[in-house]
């Protein structure tokens, strides 16, 4: 493990949850989109994370994006008989978002990207004082 693997690992956190964050950005962006019935659907996707481990540093050395799913679920179908892409019946397909989750989930993201900031602050600020210590 280098000497700086708290800073190392709170990079990798801070870029985890920068990404989360985007994801689900674009996921509440598009919780209006509607398309024709039986049309593709815009769908939510999640973020899939795992440990970075190697033979150096078996126990973890930060975080890394491992995939990206999308909610498999179908869209509802919403009346909206003067919706341009509405069918006969008046529906259109709405997207498959989890607003409620997906807020929660940019809540956390940020949080987490918080957590890492304060991480790699306190880390900065240890390895300045050891710089001091030896100098003074």
């Amino acid at each position: 493990m280098s000497a700086f693997a708290a800073i190392d690992i709170s990079r990798t956190g801070m870029g985890f949850n920068q990404y989360w964050t985007e994801v689900v950005s674009h996921n509440v962006a598009n919780v209006n989109t509607m398309t024709r019935p039986g049309d593709e659907p815009f769908r939510q996707r999640f973020v899939v994370a795992a440990p970075n481990t190697d033979e150096i540093a078996p126990t973890g050395s930060g975080v890394r994006v491992t995939d990206l799913l999308e909610d498999p679920s179908d869209g509802p179908l919403v009346f909206a008989p003067g919706h341009p892409l509405a069918d006969a019946s008046g529906q259109v397909q709405g997207a498959v978002v989890d607003l409620v989750g997906q807020l929660t989930d940019l809540i956390v993201a940020q949080r987490g990207y918080q957590a890492n900031t304060r991480v790699l602050d306190s880390a900065r600020e240890a390895y300045a004082s050891a710089l001091r210590i030896g100098n003074g």
